[in-house]
């Protein structure tokens, strides 16, 4: 992992800035303009550019999650597990921050936003994954591929047990049937952790970060392409779904249609197997892509301290697209998406220069550090 920087433009506090790993806040910046094509950029499929724009489908979300992970070690100690009184204070202030999340993420949903928000999500596999902070880097690698082999199958035979989405209460949904499941999110945010736990000081590590994200992405995709091609029946019955209209343009499944055969799918948000490996593989390539970049190419960080800037308040910017969204409505134009990637940069570059931290960032941490005061 790149060393923690010392100056990303003028007006950035040498403290604040040391404190943060430069590449993790670009990955998590790029996951945020990724966020952007997806809620208001064309729509994918149709020309270039909406092709491009299918790239962020699915996996700017999976990339949020795996940089969660990430983000939680770091608090409750990324070289060693805290202990004592500091491990106590750790483990609080993430569970300070997972209620946060699922406060916010209701009041979205209460508001009745654009997009189902992530939020309440996010809370809720905070807590599932906190009790797993002392493990090793190895057992929590083990732990998010065993986690990617199961939880999908667990989570279709949970399916069923309510007769539609509407008469599920909300913790099942928040587990099991909504649109971004803990049951099939936590294996994100556990690899995101085994991740934090490797030692990503040397170019050599960044390699291998990335040529195992590769390896992923193919045994993910390229094995779902495998099974839809040579499993006898499946491509006909999932062909059936799609004429039929219960799968809308072959993307995101909704929980009355599932058959077996889905669980073979890749497709974004199918909440499968293949789907999770694929989609770690590929933010696993992001992150040591711009661990890479930012080691190799130290004059690109001036180029992309914009996307850093966003990356280190992405709470503040997540809201402030909806705020966008709300004043606009859905335009879903390559224009929308450069206006809402100025705009955020901008102000994030603006408002870097006078305080240290995001506004909801600085926010949530204030609220979150009244854990030192646990003895």
């Amino acid at each position: 992992m790149a060393r923690p920087h010392r100056t990303l433009h003028n007006g950035l506090r040498d403290g604040w800035a040391a404190a943060r790993l430069v590449s993790i806040d670009l990955a998590r910046g790029l996951a945020v303009f990724g966020m952007f094509a997806v809620h208001v950029g064309p729509d994918s499929g149709e020309g270039l550019v909406g092709r491009v724009m299918e790239f962020a489908y699915g996996r700017s979300s999976v990339l949020f999650a795996v940089l969660t992970g990430f983000s939680l070690i770091l608090i409750t100690g990324r070289n060693a597990p805290k202990s004592g009184v500091a491990s106590r204070q750790a483990i609080a202030k993430v569970a300070v921050r997972a209620l946060i999340l699922l406060a916010l993420g209701s009041i979205l949903k209460y508001l009745d936003v654009a997009y189902e928000p992530i939020l309440a999500y996010y809370g809720v596999c905070f807590l599932l994954v906190l009790p797993l902070y002392r493990l090793s880097a190895q057992q929590l690698g083990l732990l998010a591929a065993a986690t990617a082999l199961v939880l999908p199958q667990v989570r279709f035979l949970l399916l069923p047990m309510f007769g539609s989405e509407s008469s599920a209460p909300e913790v099942f949904k928040l587990l099991v049937s909504g649109d971004y499941p803990a049951l099939t999110w936590v294996p994100f945010l556990i690899a995101g952790m085994a991740i934090a736990r490797f030692d990503l000081r040397t170019r050599a590590m960044h390699w291998c970060l990335g040529l195992a994200g590769v390896a992923l992405a193919v045994l993910g995709f390229g094995g779902s392409s495998l099974a839809l091609h040579l499993l006898p029946g499946v491509s006909a019955e999932l062909a059936d779904l799609q004429e039929l209209g219960l799968a809308p343009d072959f993307w995101w499944m909704y929980p009355d249609a599932y058959t077996a055969s889905w669980l073979w799918v890749a497709l974004p948000h199918s909440e499968t197997t293949f789907w999770i490996l694929g989609s770690t593989g590929c933010a696993m390539i992001v992150l040591a892509a711009c661990s890479l970049a930012m080691e190799a190419l130290p004059l690109l960080r001036k180029l992309v301290s914009p996307i850093i800037a966003v990356g280190s308040m992405p709470l503040t910017a997540y809201l402030l697209h909806f705020q966008g969204i709300y004043l606009l409505g859905e335009p879903c134009s390559l224009s929308a998406l450069l206006g809402f990637i100025v705009v955020v940069s901008a102000f994030a570059v603006l408002w870097l220069r006078f305080f240290q931290r995001g506004p909801m960032e600085a926010l949530v941490g204030r609220i979150a550090n009244l854990a030192r005061h646990i003895p």
